[in-house]
C-alpha cells in the first residue's frame, strides 16, 4: 500500500483487556468510528496462529473504515493474515531483515528513543517512528521516558514521520504541539474510556491541532476521508 503520514494522525493501539471477545471488536469499531486513522493489534501473549485469526477480523472493521491495520511485533503474522504492516521494537526483529522479507508496499514501523535509533530504523528503510513515552504510561509502567525537547530532536533527525506514544490523554497532547510529530499514539484513553467513540473523537480533534491541521484549541480543519 501506499503510505501517507495522515494515517499516524489518531494512532489507535488495542487493548485486550475487554471482558468478552466480542466486546473486543466492539471498542475497535468504536474507535474507528470515532476517528482512529490507523490502527494496531498489541496481543503479546497469543500465539501466531491465534493472532493471524485475530487479525483477520479486525481486519475487516478496518477495511470498512479505510484504515491501515498494523500488527505489533510479529512480522509472520502481519503478512499472512494480509494486514498492512508491522511495529517493531527496539529489541524485536531488525527492520532491515523485515523488509527484505515482505518487500516494498508493507508498512514497518519501529520504536525509538534516541536520535542514533531513529536514523538507524530510517536507514534500515521503516516508514514511520514510533517515540515515547511522552508520559507515565498506565499500560507500560516501565517505559523510559523520554522529553518534550527529545522529541523534537528526534523528529528533526530523520525525513520520515513520527507519531508520539505514552501515556497520551485529552489532557496533555497539546503539549506535543511544535514538536514535529504527525499524530499520537494512544491505547488507554481511547479503549478505556466511558465512550470509545466520543474519546477518539475528542482525541481526533486534539492530534490534527498537534500536527498542525487545528487552532490551538484542537478544533480541526476540515479533512478528506483517509483512504488506502
Amino acid at each position: 500500500m501506499i503510505f501517507e503520514k495522515k494515517f499516524l494522525r489518531l494512532y489507535a493501539v488495542t487493548d485486550p483487556r475487554p471482558a468478552t471477545e466480542e466486546s473486543f471488536y466492539k471498542n475497535i469499531e468504536a474507535a474507528l468510528t470515532g476517528g482512529a486513522t490507523m490502527l494496531q493489534l498489541r496481543e503479546k501473549g497469543l500465539s501466531e496462529d491465534a493472532l493471524i485469526q485475530k487479525a483477520l477480523r479486525v481486519k475487516e472493521l478496518c477495511r470498512r473504515r479505510h484504515v491501515p491495520l498494523i500488527i505489533n511485533d510479529n512480522a509472520e503474522a502481519a503478512i499472512k493474515s494480509g494486514a498492512d504492516g508491522v511495529h517493531v521494537g527496539i529489541h524485536d526483529a531488525s527492520v532491515a531483515d523485515i523488509r527484505k522479507r515482505a518487500g516494498k508496499g508493507f508498512l514497518i514501523g519501529a520504536t525509538a528513543k534516541t536520535v542514533k535509533q531513529a536514523q538507524a530504523a530510517e536507514s534500515d528503510g521503516a516508514d514511520y517512528l514510533g517515540v515515547g513515552a511522552l508520559f507515565p504510561s498506565p499500560t507500560k509502567k516501565d517505559a523510559i521516558r523520554i522529553t518534550p525537547g527529545q522529541l523534537r530532536e528526534i523528529c528533526a533527525s530523520v525525513s520520515i514521520p513520527v507519531v508520539a506514544i505514552g501515556g497520551i490523554s485529552q489532557e496533555n497532547a497539546l503539549e506535543l504541539k511544535g514538536c514535529g510529530i504527525e499524530g499520537i499514539a494512544v491505547v488507554s484513553a481511547i479503549f478505556l474510556a466511558d465512550d470509545i467513540q466520543a474519546s477518539a473523537r475528542e482525541l481526533r480533534r486534539l492530534a490534527e491541532a498537534v500536527a498542525g491541521h487545528g487552532d490551538a484549541n484542537g478544533a480541526a480543519q476540515p479533512q478528506k476521508e483517509v483512504s488506502l
